[in-house]
């Protein structure tokens, strides 16, 4: 085979897949809302089901439940039935996938499920199956054909409950009124969580590390606690702590330009005024659009009455993985 050959294999492969998803909305219908009004109502958790690669799905979509507002977990069918099932209360509902609908495994729950009056809705791609005919409401996942050129390898399939199974979740949490704040509260651990969660007032200096001088300073005070500091600016206040403005170390090359007398010359006369700052409470994601739209490398941090309180520039929203 030639890279011709493997890139045509590729776009006929996607070229079902796609066909495949357009079926599976050509076939939506009444009982996919059904589905979400039973799992939106359910005052326990979804558990999800299946074997093999209806299994590595199931596990998927119960991910995705789960970190959308939908307590959801995987449950192994195989071992349900060797102790597994006792995970499962009677405030709970089972999302059962199978292509066939006669999986052994998942089938052999069903009178377990019906003893206890556990919901079930079932995914399969034949509506006249045993799990089709035994749920509460069942999802009809039917694909022509397999991407699969003999027509054998879960393949178009698995595509299409996939995407029915993503269709849940976000009807769900739409439903739910979902938001980023409580999105960031089940990712707390990753990049996204840190964008959704974290603070000006978590990352930023405080107190005596703080870059910050009086306006009756001179241009070398100002130099040297900018040099004590690192953070490539100072703050200039006000006695009583206010905010007048900042120098910089492009302040510092414009003076260079400008300036023959530099022991002469006091901070405030060289500041710039009218500089950005940004309130602590303020999302730490806010705070890298504030610099990238002003095209600035650091802030100074003021409460409500505009006197500094902190500090923090680009390294230290890089360190905290915001950026």
């Amino acid at each position: 085979m030639t890279s011709v050959h493997h890139l045509a294999s590729a776009q006929r492969t996607l070229q079902l897949e796609i066909a495949a998803l357009q079926e599976i909305f050509a076939q939506l219908d009444a009982d996919f809302a059904a589905a979400c009004e039973l799992m939106l109502h359910c005052p326990g958790r979804i558990i999800v089901t299946g074997m093999g690669k209806s299994g590595h799905i199931g596990n998927k979509i119960a991910a995705t439940l789960a970190s959308t507002g939908t307590p959801a977990f995987f449950m192994h069918p195989g071992e349900a039935s060797h102790g597994d099932l006792g995970m499962v209360t009677r405030n709970d509902l089972v999302l059962a996938l199978s292509n066939s609908g006669e999986t052994q495994e998942v089938t052999s729950l069903l009178p377990l499920l019906k003893r206890l009056g556990i919901p079930i809705v079932s995914m399969t791609g034949a509506p006249a199956s045993t799990l089709a005919r035994e749920a509460n409401v069942h999802l009809n996942a039917t694909v022509s054909r397999e991407a699969c050129p003999l027509n054998l390898a879960p393949t178009s399939s698995t595509t299409a409950a996939l995407a029915l199974g993503d269709a849940l979740a976000i009807a769900l949490l739409e439903a739910r009124g979902f938001s980023p704040d409580d999105f960031a509260l089940s990712h707390p651990g990753g990049s996204l969580g840190r964008k959704l969660l974290l603070r000006v007032a978590d990352i930023m200096h405080q107190g005596e590390t703080i870059p910050c001088v009086t306006s009756s300073a001179s241009l070398r005070e100002a130099l040297l606690e900018m040099t004590r500091k690192g953070l490539g600016f100072t703050c200039v206040t006000s006695e009583d702590g206010k905010l007048l403005g900042v120098y910089t170390d492009g302040d510092l090359r414009r003076t260079l330009d400008n300036e023959p007398n530099l022991q002469q010359l006091n901070v405030i006369d060289v500041m710039t005024r009218g500089c950005k700052s940004i309130s602590p409470e303020l999302l730490a994601a806010e705070a890298v659009h504030l610099m990238e739209e002003n095209k600035i490398s650091a802030l100074p941090v003021t409460d409500n009455q505009q006197k500094v309180i902190g500090a923090l520039n680009m390294h230290d929203l890089l360190r905290a993985g915001v950026i």
